[in-house]
């Protein structure tokens, strides 16, 4: 019979039980992550920097490729917002895949197609918000811009101001407390309306003019000099405005990180991490980097797509001599096992009665496991299978993997979604691990340290060892 402490279970702080060399690692991959988040403000951004990572060791476009062999390393970009890292292994891919699938957009306030107006003297931008943001959050600071433009004759501008420190920033206002008794009579979801969040672009008139648009008119004379777009452009181009201000360290023991889009860069940074160190693995390794999981993973782009499957299609044909079958396919998905690394919510301190304690991703404890997401009654859930989680516990605790099961929130506290369901409508078995955040989706979200290198050491055991 067991003693017993051994029939007790208990977590421990990550920080308690790891040697002074991780705790050197620790830090260090926090650095390197930081440096990763800093060049990924944006979906396309992350993808560039992904790719940038990977080639940098070895990693090949799989279209360069005549043939698949195990060891082989490559990818594949879909329209400048997905990625998909792989490693082949050792094993057909018909015997399945450990796949870690991370999503690469988050929560930001993007420009409308025919956005620039004038009034009472102040240029203006309008907005639609894109994903589950609280609006009030995105008032009174700094913003920067960034985006593709795609001219009339075809050339295409990329976008980047407010995060050089030579930069203008960019502002949304908010109401001086003297004048908000109205507001403040509103309920706090509704005290900033989305048709509010108007986004000051410029104040200063064109020089010599008397004309009715002056204003204006001097934005687009500056856009002009200075990328050659005309008001026209604004209608085809993807321009999004994200919080100014690059990564830091929070604490004076520094070991947290605040950053923008931990939800979900930290999952796709981690993964990417994991898969760049991966050396002939028995299954063929892959990393997911997806877009449009924060407005339902739909689109082109979006988990939805059949951009994976296609791939997938094109891995079995190039490893099998040009030979595809719809067949075979099926049963590679069928046969894989997937992470889907998402974030989880972190119990803050300051706000637990949203949370049930004892299932809660606790800051420090490490990666957190997720079995099902939804709401409610786990309305639109993935609800991971007990034999899988059994195999992912077993590995990882053998591994020194710190983890944690965790929901979000109570009960009928609210819910949420990840592209977990999605992959297993493919018959493969999914379950939801990444990174606790507190303050998820703020313009400024936070993560640990010690959670952050605890999922990098997670994936990559799933990928050698599972």
């Amino acid at each position: 019979m067991e003693t017993n402490s051994k029939l007790f279970y208990k977590k421990h702080f990550i920080w308690d039980k790891i040697s002074d060399d991780e705790k050197n690692d620790v830090f260090n991959l926090g650095d390197d992550y930081k440096k990763f988040i800093d060049a990924s403000k944006t979906e396309r951004l992350s993808i560039k920097e992904i790719i940038r990572r990977a080639e940098k060791e070895g990693f090949v476009n799989i279209e360069e490729l005549q043939e698949i062999k195990a060891g082989t390393k490559y990818y594949y970009v879909n329209k400048g917002k997905d990625a998909v890292l792989a490693v082949a292994g050792k094993e057909k891919l018909e015997k399945g895949m450990n796949i870690v699938g991370s999503h690469v957009d988050s929560p930001r306030i993007d420009i409308k197609p025919n956005p620039l107006y004038e009034k009472h003297g102040v240029s203006l931008l309008k907005t639609h918000y894109y994903g589950g943001i609280r609006k009030y959050q995105w008032v009174a600071i700094p913003l920067a811009l960034y985006g593709t433009v795609v001219k009339e004759n075809g050339d295409i501008i990329e976008v980047a101001i407010g995060d050089d420190d030579n930069d203008p920033v960019f502002y949304i206002t908010d109401l001086l407390p003297h004048l908000a008794k109205d507001q403040n009579d509103k309920k706090l979801s509704e005290a900033i309306e989305g048709e509010s969040l108007n986004v000051i672009i410029g104040s200063l008139p064109a020089e010599g003019k008397d004309d009715e648009k002056k204003f204006k008119l001097n934005v687009l004379k500056i856009l002009n000099e200075k990328y050659g777009m005309i008001e026209e452009d604004f209608q085809t181009a993807e321009l999004e405005i994200v919080p100014a201000g690059k990564s830091r360290d929070v604490g004076i023991d520094r070991g947290m990180i605040m950053a923008y889009g931990h939800d979900d860069r930290v999952c796709a940074y981690t993964s990417l991490k994991a898969i760049l160190e991966v050396q002939n693995p028995e299954k063929t390794a892959v990393a997911v980097f997806a877009d449009k999981e924060e407005v339902g993973s739909n689109g082109n782009t979006g988990m939805h797509s059949l951009f994976f499957s296609n791939m997938v299609a094109e891995m079995i044909a190039l490893e099998d001599n040009g030979n595809y079958s719809e067949r075979t396919l099926k049963k590679a998905m069928a046969n894989s096992s997937m992470l889907s690394s998402d974030v989880a919510a972190g119990l803050d301190p300051t706000y637990p009665q949203v949370s049930e304690i004892q299932n809660s991703a606790v800051m420090g404890q490490g990666v957190a496991l997720i079995k099902y997401t939804g709401s409610r009654g786990k309305s639109g859930a993935n609800d991971a299978n007990a034999e899988y989680i059994g195999k992912l516990r077993k590995v990882f605790n053998e591994s020194g993997v710190a983890w944690q099961s965790a929901e979000l929130g109570k009960v009928d506290q609210g819910g949420g979604g990840t592209i977990a369901y999605i992959m297993a409508n493919y018959n493969m078995d999914v379950v939801d691990l990444g990174v606790p955040v507190l303050s998820m989706h703020a313009p400024f979200e936070i993560v640990s340290k010690t959670d952050v290198y605890m999922t990098y050491k997670a994936y990559k055991t799933f990928y050698n060892k599972f």
